[in-house]
């Protein structure tokens, strides 16, 4: 078939999902169907979706004047949505920021494939978003306009955008593949160790794993005893339960290959619904399928301004669910009260 028929004939397939299942999640749905969320969006192409010729710089460097937002980014276990204003914006040709109180992203737009404008009722309402997928077409990143968006802003930033080719369809390419992992014995243990306790950024993390080599879970595996301590992933409920209750501000990262998104502040309402336990404030929302939750730790992270402590959770993929870290700006020293809490789960994992 070519790339119509194919459109057409998974949209037929949605649409007969969604009458049997109305409550259905898009993203659940591709999965069912065996395909990627972006192949169903385009499938909708000359309906309620346009193509858009995505350029990453001209998009965020354009987005403060549209005003109140909210961006989603997501991975199987967690979604992280925030209400904000887009400011402080940085693109180059492969990565970028955003880093304003409100909205903070880490964008790796280099392996964005796909970019839509989509327009659709949704419970008796018009919801107006842009989002962006990846070559299998995987959620990379959303962004919803609100009742107090500038409409007009956004129009005349993204209409020039907009792509001749309004046909429906994408061809989506397999996954990208994870790296290949060496074994634990292949690690030189104590080197990594002493690059660690060398480090003066918790920046520099990443680039630390990737000149040994190592994956982020094996090296808190290889460090446990010394910087990592393995505790239990019911402590996230503790964690969101005693933030709420304290005040503690604390921050909440969510991550998949083209996007980290991170809120900064307070937490308050905290839900559980099932399998989920949510955040459910004002401008932000978290929301986690705890039943996919398989490891946790607290990991410690030398500073210039002292010792950084998080608490990072990993799913039964084996990938970061997300990130917790006290509240804390360059320059400044870990909150008393993150450390105190990250140092109770501590001692609740090896009293259990």
């Amino acid at each position: 078939m070519t790339k119509i028929e194919n459109a057409q004939a998974l949209l037929s397939k949605w649409q007969t999902l969604q009458q049997e299942e109305p409550n259905v999640r898009i993203r659940d749905g591709a999965a069912r169907l065996g395909v990627g969320e972006g192949e169903i969006v385009a499938a909708k192409v000359g309906q309620s979706v346009r193509r858009l010729n995505f350029d990453a710089k001209t998009l965020f460097e354009g987005m403060p004047a549209v005003g109140r937002v909210m961006v989603l980014t997501r991975n199987e276990t967690a979604v992280h949505e925030r209400k904000g204003v887009f400011g402080h914006v940085n693109i180059g040709n492969a990565h970028g920021f955003v880093l304003n109180e409100t909205i903070d992203l880490r964008l790796f737009h280099n392996v964005w494939r796909h970019a839509f404008l989509i327009e659709e009722e949704v419970h008796g309402r018009m919801r107006t978003s842009l989002q962006f997928f990846d070559k299998a077409g995987l959620a990379m990143h959303k962004i919803f306009l609100q009742e107090d968006s500038d409409r007009a802003a956004f129009d005349a930033l993204i209409d020039p955008m907009v792509s001749e080719d309004q046909t429906p369809g994408i061809v989506a390419s397999a996954p990208a593949r994870d790296p290949k992992v060496l074994a634990d014995s292949e690690i030189d243990s104590d080197a990594l160790l002493e690059a660690w306790s060398g480090l003066t950024d918790v920046h520099q993390f990443h680039g630390m794993l990737r000149s040994f080599s190592v994956e982020r879970q094996q090296a808190l595996r290889l460090a446990e005893g010394r910087f990592v301590e393995s505790v239990a992933t019911d402590g996230l409920k503790t964690v969101l339960n005693s933030a709420s209750e304290s005040g503690l501000p604390i921050m909440v990262f969510v991550r998949n290959r083209g996007c980290i998104q991170i809120h900064t502040g307070p937490v308050s309402s905290i839900k559980e619904m099932g399998d989920w336990l949510n955040v459910l404030d004002p401008d932000f929302n978290l929301h986690v399928r705890t039943d996919r939750l398989q490891n946790a730790y607290i990991v410690r992270k030398p500073t210039v301004d002292g010792i950084v402590t998080s608490y990072e959770l990993f799913d039964v993929d084996g990938d970061v669910a997300l990130t917790l870290f006290g509240a804390r700006k360059p320059g400044e020293k870990e909150l008393d009260g993150w450390r105190d809490l990250t140092a109770s789960l501590i001692e609740t994992s090896k009293a259990a």
